[in-house]
């Protein structure tokens, strides 16, 4: 399940939302812009499936969005914490890459969570979104919209990418600190965590 939790931008003291009501998390988004879907999950698809199953698992949704939003590029983008001697390496290195605010000028930015969870914050209107996606969680962040992603400090996750361009992921980043601001993934992941399970 995922949840929205917005702030005003001049910090997390002053918060304006937190719901994990998927119908409330689609109303607060939609005026922005951004497509918040759930899709069937998949039980007997492994966290860590190769591209292949996948696609074979997922292959009449991923079909109807590229009809809808004529798509030319699809892909599955996975990390997962494992003896691999290079994984910290790598898990330090992919989460820097996304986790300074930055556009994107000439493509959306839409993942669908087959496995695992990250969060997506939206710097719009004054506001920070911060949205934490879990595996069934599609987001759409539509071009020009200032953002950023944490998959926190152990990454764990398997996400379809989509793309209209065939260049892929270019960010354009304002050099902003404002992630440093609020909370990481870290942080809300263990609060929502202990949330659920004192529910």
């Amino acid at each position: 399940m995922t949840l929205l939790t917005t702030w005003s931008e001049s910090g997390p003291e002053t918060l304006v939302r937190r719901t994990s009501d998927p119908v409330e998390i689609a109303e607060a988004l939609e005026p922005l812009g951004v497509r918040y879907e759930q899709w069937p999950i998949r039980e007997d698809v492994p966290s860590d499936a190769d591209s292949e199953t996948v696609f074979a698992a997922y292959g009449t949704e991923i079909e109807k969005l590229n009809e809808e939003e004529g798509f030319t590029t699809v892909d599955v983008l996975g990390l997962h914490p494992s003896d691999d001697p290079e994984y910290p390496v790598k898990a330090k290195a992919a989460r820097a890459k996304f986790l300074q605010e930055h556009t994107h000028d000439d493509d959306d930015e839409v993942r669908f969570f087959v496995s695992g969870s990250g969060i997506f914050y939206l710097h719009v209107n004054g506001e920070v979104h911060a949205v934490f996606c879990e595996k069934g969680d599609l987001l759409g962040v539509p071009r020009g919209t200032t953002h950023w992603f944490d998959m926190g400090t152990k990454p764990s996750f398997t996400a379809i990418r989509f793309f209209h361009e065939e260049d892929g992921w270019i960010g354009n980043f304002t050099g902003s600190t404002i992630a440093g601001r609020f909370p990481d993934y870290d942080t809300i992941a263990a609060g929502y965590e202990a949330d659920r399970a004192a529910a």
